[in-house]
């Protein structure tokens, strides 16, 4: 069976865009690089193949697109008639003959420009014929843009196109507009159609799918028909003589008997006659809607007559069939889509009656008798007049009705409805408890601690003996108090009493003070002792507190004095106590810097698990590390995995193409050495051979014209160009070979960068002629 699956077409682009794309992907997937150097053959496959490339392109995209565009002349006639309505066959067949045109002549143009490639004598002739290859390409793809444009407009209408399967059960809704068509295939289907009190709502066609005896339906909404010429219809209306006529399913004429659609009973008779040669060989049924309005019986005597009319002329669909006259309920059928009344018998009506005629069908064909002699159907006939009643075992009765008893049990859920329902009823979790008497599962549960029953052990009376306990305790530790301040009396002499009161208040004090700074550690600011306005820890303040209590301060005053900060190699390393200490430490220790942490061990000492052989190995080892990274601090880089490789002058910002009239500088050749660069720079100096190889010069240079004598050296080319004037001469090391002078020179040089001259020292070789 084919399916239609318009949603799947590839988009196509315009005519500026598809030229983009293709270049584009030339460009990016075939070689990009070639000189004049290379062999002829080389650069002629070179051209040819990006001509070859680009042609197959085009032809791929261009016959994907006639590929995917459906052939009407291939597809089924409903939907063959449905594109020509929508969107005229004869411009459709020219846009995609167009699109087949251009493709050959792309692959003609293609096939002679690589026959005149294959006798391409130059570089330059064989890029010109590449680009008049490409050119040619594009000027045939933009001339189909409108074709193109056209066909993606297609495309995106037949995009939305329902999805119909022309050979699938199928039923069809038809009739005037208004007349409840969308709201019916909206109760029976999960369609969502919209409804409004005006004609021609519905202007395409719509589908739903509906299930009867397991079997799926397609019910179709088609816009509304008016009674009038078949040239006079327009496109919405077209499309519903498009399905009625192709499509093979059960039609459903709707007749509005209240007339409250706009139309009366005799215009949609009308319409009824007018297409009733469309209905032949389908089953049809005539649906009376809006029944809530107006009952069937309640119509006029003429209006009857019409009903009967167009009832006379479905019975013959119905005798056709096979069926009899006598079944004349099930071609005239009644209902209301506002009530909902009879719309499922209608349904279901329609459907069986579908379902009879391509089961009949299917029975007249020839593909039945193939399948009738593979089966043989025995009915057994009554040999005599005997009886024999069906034996059954008495066990499979038996379980038979212990399944019958199963099936009756009572469930939850009928408790539930008894009791008041969800919400109300509460289902215990008690009652399916396996205990020794039944009895028991109300109980209320023990509370287990630590496996013991805390029951057992809850005594009524708790509360009064706690308070027993309490005043016990009280009166306990009133007679301990009263003891120990008469034994504190004893001992102690009034002012004695009187400094311990003070120490036990001071003591409090600290107490509370502390727990206050605990609670707020996190949150308090730490305060340097420069800001100690009020001088809260000084020296002077802990010895007098020391004082006062009767000890002797010097020798913490002195540690104090000893842990201040001094110079770096007067630092004191002891972290002990300094008043328990006296005499000299250890000179090593003293010199070595508190700076470092206690936890960090000095480099010299070997930490087990270190995995150094002994102090020498460590100390190499640090230095060796040191060295290792020299190199890339010097550097600047972030690591070892840094590879940057900064760019001084990128290329970009200093060179480009020379404007016009500018590539008349070449530069001056000279026959000892060859010249690269396409600016060189020609000095010429009086020199006196005769001097002494190593001289000094100070005077000016530039880049004059050479001299009239003969007799001196020349400076004919640098061994490389520079972009900048020379400024002085400072040094020049000659070295005389057979024919001609080499000299070195060293001289400043200054850089005509904007922003930014800088002096500096070049290092060049000269060539001399005598």
């Amino acid at each position: 069976m084919v399916q239609y699956n318009f949603k799947k077409i590839t988009r196509v682009p315009t005519g500026k865009d598809f030229v983009d794309i293709i270049l584009s992907r030339t460009q990016r997937q075939t070689p990009t690089v070639v000189h004049k150097g290379y062999a002829i053959n080389r650069i002629r496959q070179f051209y040819m193949r990006k001509v070859k490339f680009t042609q197959t392109n085009f032809h791929e995209k261009l016959s994907t697109i006639i590929d995917e565009f459906p052939r009407l002349d291939d597809v089924h006639p409903f939907y063959g008639d449905l594109l020509h309505v929508l969107y005229n066959k004869d411009h459709y067949k020219l846009a995609l003959g167009q699109i087949n045109t251009a493709r050959n002549l792309i692959s003609k143009i293609a096939k002679d420009y690589v026959k005149l490639l294959k006798y391409g004598d130059s570089l330059y002739r064989c890029k010109a014929l590449k680009v008049a290859a490409l050119g040619r390409m594009c000027t045939v793809t933009k001339r189909i843009g409108p074709s193109l444009a056209y066909l993606e407009q297609i495309r995106q209408h037949m995009a939305r196109l329902p999805s119909i399967d022309p050979n699938t059960r199928t039923i069809l809704i038809c009739g005037y507009p208004n007349v409840g068509k969308s709201s019916f295939i909206n109760k029976i289907t999960r369609a969502d159609v919209d409804v409004q009190p005006y004609a021609f709502t519905t202007k395409s066609l719509f589908v739903g799918h509906t299930d009867y005896k397991y079997l799926r339906y397609q019910v179709i909404d088609t816009p509304g028909i008016l009674d009038r010429p078949f040239e006079d219809r327009n496109i919405i209306e077209m499309c519903s003589i498009t399905a009625l006529a192709h499509l093979r399913a059960a039609v459903l004429f709707f007749l509005d008997i209240s007339g409250s659609c706009g139309y009366t009973i005799q215009q949609q008779s009308a319409l009824f006659h007018s297409i009733k040669s469309l209905f032949m060989n389908k089953p049809l049924i005539i649906v009376c809607n809006k029944t809530d309005l107006q009952s069937l019986e309640g119509i006029s005597e003429d209006d009857k007559k019409l009903v009967e009319e167009m009832k006379s002329e479905a019975m013959k669909t119905l005798i056709g069939q096979g069926g009899e006259a006598t079944e004349s309920q099930q071609v005239l059928l009644t209902m209301s889509t506002l009530t909902e009344e009879n719309v499922i018998a209608v349904k279901n009506a329609a459907c069986e009656r579908l379902l009879d005629q391509r089961v009949e069908i299917k029975m007249k064909s020839k593909k039945i008798n193939e399948c009738l002699n593979r089966f043989h159907v025995s009915i057994p006939k009554p040999r005599d007049q005997k009886e024999r009643p069906v034996c059954i075992p008495s066990a499979v009765l038996e379980a038979k009705s212990k399944e019958l008893e199963k099936a009756k049990r009572k469930l939850e859920r009928d408790n539930e409805n008894e009791n008041g329902g969800a919400g109300v009823y509460s289902a215990s979790l008690k009652k399916h408890y396996l205990l020794a008497d039944d009895e028991w599962k109300e109980d209320n549960m023990p509370e287990i601690l630590d496996g013991h029953n805390v029951f057992d052990f809850v005594d009524p009376d708790i509360l009064h003996r706690l308070e027993e306990l309490e005043k016990e305790e009280g009166l306990l530790q009133q007679q301990d108090g009263e003891e120990d301040e008469e034994m504190e009396g004893e001992d102690l002499t009034p002012e004695q009493y009187k400094e311990l009161a003070e120490i036990r208040k001071k003591k409090s004090v600290l107490i509370r003070e502390h727990r206050i700074k605990k609670s707020t550690a996190e949150s308090r600011p730490i305060v340097p002792r420069k800001f100690d306005k009020d001088k809260k820890f000084t020296r002077e303040r802990m010895g007098r507190q020391l004082s006062s209590l009767g000890l002797d301060p010097s020798k913490a005053i002195e540690r104090v004095r000893s842990k201040s900060r001094g110079r770096k190699r007067e630092r004191s390393t002891d972290h002990g106590d300094g008043m328990d200490i006296d005499g000299d430490s250890n000179k090593k220790v003293r010199l070595r810097s508190t700076s470092r942490s206690r936890s960090r061990a000095p480099v010299n000492e070997v930490v087990p698990g270190e995995g150094y052989r002994d102090s020498a190995m460590k100390i190499k080892a640090f230095k060796m590390g040191k060295s290792s990274v020299h190199k890339r601090n010097k550097e600047a880089r972030k690591g070892e995995g840094d590879r940057v490789i900064p760019t001084l002058r990128p290329k970009h910002l200093f060179a480009g193409k020379r404007g016009k009239g500018k590539t008349d500088r070449h530069p001056v050749k000279s026959k000892h050495m060859k010249a690269d660069s396409k600016i060189g720079t020609t000095l010429y100096l009086m020199l006196d051979p005769v001097k002494s190889e190593h001289m000094k010069a100070d005077s000016k240079i530039g880049t004059t014209s050479p001299p009239a004598a003969t007799g001196f050296p020349q400076i004919l080319q640098t061994s490389s160009s520079q972009h900048f004037p020379l400024i002085s001469l400072k040094e020049i090391r000659i070295h005389p070979p057979a024919s001609s002078l080499l000299a070195d020179v060293s001289f400043y040089s200054r850089r005509s960068r904007r922003n930014s001259p800088r002096r500096r020292r070049r290092y060049h070789r000269i060539a001399f002629e005598r």
